[in-house]
Formats: structure tokens, sequence, C-alpha cells
């Protein structure tokens, strides 16, 4: 048997999102852009989903523009709306913690002539929205600050930074990968401008994505060619992956509050287990104000990818850190913009809960971890 703690990095595809997709890759195949039958039911199935995805996160439908991911919304979001304001000024902010697919446009954008600042975050990984205040200048014009850290999980302050840059009249854009799906969103209750998210990320197909663009919110696209998504996004839409989407937004929707009940409590028994198994152990992250599924540590003289390899040899299923830097055996920004040390960091390891973790599989792994250090030292 697998225990898959892996679920920061991507969930299996629920059977309900899965049934939902199948209709569209078979007789209902026809393209939502035509006016016969089989377009007119594909057009159907985009309308429904823009209707349950909105319902997640309290928007309205029409707010919403469908990407290949969530990579590809966050480009759109930072890209799009930094050319389309360029006029009014050319100066961005980002934390220092921000999801590559947020620090990779940037740069593309610095070789454009942007100017960025990268707000400093404190040893939880949480940003003061006091220090980004102070970082605002005439000519910023694009504030993009993550909803929860894809590594450690830190909640940021998101709505306290949102009266900052209303008051400025700057366009603010939340990366809500990790948290979209897995904690409560409400854009209308927040105050932002933009919201990326990703199905993945809450057992909907790969290949499907959103960006929320709040009324009067301006973007300039950044794939051409087409009118579809209101011209913000140009190609045939995946209708099976929006369907599947969509699906997984109503469940997730309706599932909130127990996943979170569930998750809280398994955090901290988890956390309790494993510094009972290993008192040197380091708990990285908010201890509240992070999402309850994530539990990321720094266990001091292991490197993780060993122990995460000897955890699979195990059956059971966790991450070393972030899938964007792992395969290229970069160190981890994020636990760097913490001053986590160098020789700590590399004992990190992320622990991901999910709908079939099970308070038995936490005590299976934290008897595994203890087995795995003890023999690694």
């Amino acid at each position: 048997m697998v225990i898959y703690l892996d679920n920061s990095s991507t969930t299996p595809l629920n059977g309900e999102a899965l049934e939902e997709m199948l209709p569209y890759l078979k007789e209902k195949f026809g393209n939502p852009s035509n006016m016969h039958p089989l377009g007119l039911e594909a057009r159907k199935a985009l309308d429904n989903a823009r209707q349950r995805v909105s319902q997640l996160i309290n928007s309205s439908p029409s707010e919403l523009i469908f990407t290949s991911g969530g990579v590809e919304a966050n480009n759109l979001a930072v890209k799009g709306s930094a050319y389309a304001n360029m006029h009014r000024g050319r100066h961005i902010i980002i934390s220092a913690v921000e999801h590559l697919s947020i620090q990779h446009p940037v740069m593309s954008l610095q070789r454009d002539g942007f100017q960025v600042t990268r707000i400093r975050v404190d040893s939880y990984g949480r940003v003061d929205p006091e220090a980004l205040k102070n970082a605002i200048r005439d000519d910023t014009v694009l504030i993009s600050v993550q909803h929860a850290n894809h590594e450690v999980g830190t909640l940021q302050p998101i709505s306290e930074i949102a009266e900052i840059a209303e008051d400025r009249d700057i366009v603010f854009h939340v990366d809500a990968l990790a948290s979209t799906g897995n904690y409560p969103i409400d854009v209308e209750e927040l105050g932002i401008s933009l919201l990326s998210l990703t199905a993945h990320h809450f057992y909907g197909p790969k290949g499907a994505g959103a960006l929320f663009m709040a009324r009067g919110t301006r973007l300039i696209s950044l794939i051409e060619g087409g009118i579809q998504e209101s011209g913000m996004r140009a190609g045939t839409e995946n209708v099976p992956a929006i369907a599947g989407l969509g699906k997984a937004a109503e469940i997730s929707a309706l599932d909130m509050n127990k996943n979170l009940e569930k998750y809280t409590k398994l955090r901290k028994n988890f956390i309790l287990m494993l510094k009972k198994a290993l008192p040197e152990i380091k708990i990285n992250g908010h201890p509240e104000e992070v999402l309850p599924g994530y539990v990321h540590v720094c266990i001091p003289g292991v490197e993780g990818e060993v122990v995460a390899s000897k955890l699979s040899e195990k059956g059971i299923i966790v991450s070393s850190g972030s899938p964007c830097i792992s395969r290229a055996s970069k160190a981890s920004h994020v636990l760097e913009a913490m001053r986590v040390p160098a020789s700590l960091s590399k004992g990190a390891l992320l622990f991901a809960f999910g709908r079939d973790t099970s308070e038995e599989d936490i005590r299976v792994v934290a008897e595994a971890l203890e087995e795995i250090v003890a023999k690694s030292k």
C-alpha cells in the first residue's frame, strides 16, 4: 500500500471529475467556438465550469479566464498586467519567496526595462505589509504576492496588502496555486485584482487552470490568434480538462470545511509525533498562519533527497522540495529567503496531506522516518 504525502506537487484525479471529462473526450467533441449543436454543447460545458469555479472563489463567471494551468495564469497576470500598465510606470513589487512562475516572468520584464523590488520575509516566510508599503513608488504598477507558499505553506497577509494596493491604485495579483480548493478564498472580500489557480492541486486534471481578473483590470493577451476567453487567451479551449476543473472546484467547495478540520488535526498530531521521534527536527513555516495540510521540516545531518528516496522504498511518497527546482538540484530560494542555514536546508522534507490521509498513515510515516534518520547518521 502506498502512503501518498506529496499532494503539494499534484493530487490524484477525482473520480467524479474524470466522469465529467469523459464525454468531451468522446462523443461531445465539438469546438466551443462553433454554433452547431456539438459546438454549443461544448460551450455549455465551459459555461458550467466557469460557474463552478467562480463559486469556489466568489467571483463572477465573466471574471474568469481559462488557461492551460497555473504557470500560464501567473505569466498572463504578471506580464499581461505589466505591459498593459507600462504607460503609468515600470516598477513591480514581489516577495522573495514567490514561485518560479512569478520569478521568471519578472526577470523577463526586467530585461524589458522594468524594475523589481523583492520584499524580504521573516523566518516564517511571511511578508511585512509595512515593508511592502514603504517599497511602493510613484511608478509602481503591479504587486504580486502569493496567498500560500508552495513549499512551507505559510499564508500571507493578503487583505492588508490589498488595502495598501487599493489605496495607491496599484494592480494586486495573488498566486493562489497552492491554496485554491484547499483553503477558503473570497476574491470579493479580499479586494484583489488578479488571482491564479490550477486544477491539479485540488483533485482536478493537469492542464487546466484559470485567472480571475476583476472588472476594470487591464491585461495584454500573451497568446494571440483568436477571440477565445474574451480575447484574453487565444486557442481552442481544452474542454475536457476545463470540465474536470469545474467539477473538482464544485467538490472542493462542498468538502472545504470537513477537509480543513481533518488536516488541522492531522498536522497537530503529526508534528507532535515528529518532535517525539526526532527532537532535533525543525518545523518550518508559520505555526498558525499556514495551510493545515502542510508540514515542512528540516532534519539536521541528513540529505532530504536521500531520506525521501528511502521513504519511497517503504511505499511512502513525500517531497524534498518544490518539484520546479528539485530536478535541477537547486537550493530552495524560499528557505534561503527565510534565512535557514544551507547545512540545514539540505535536510528539507515536505509532507502534504490529502483527502485519503489517515491518523494511521502519519503514525507509520513518523516511525519510518525515525528509523531512516537513525540509520543515516
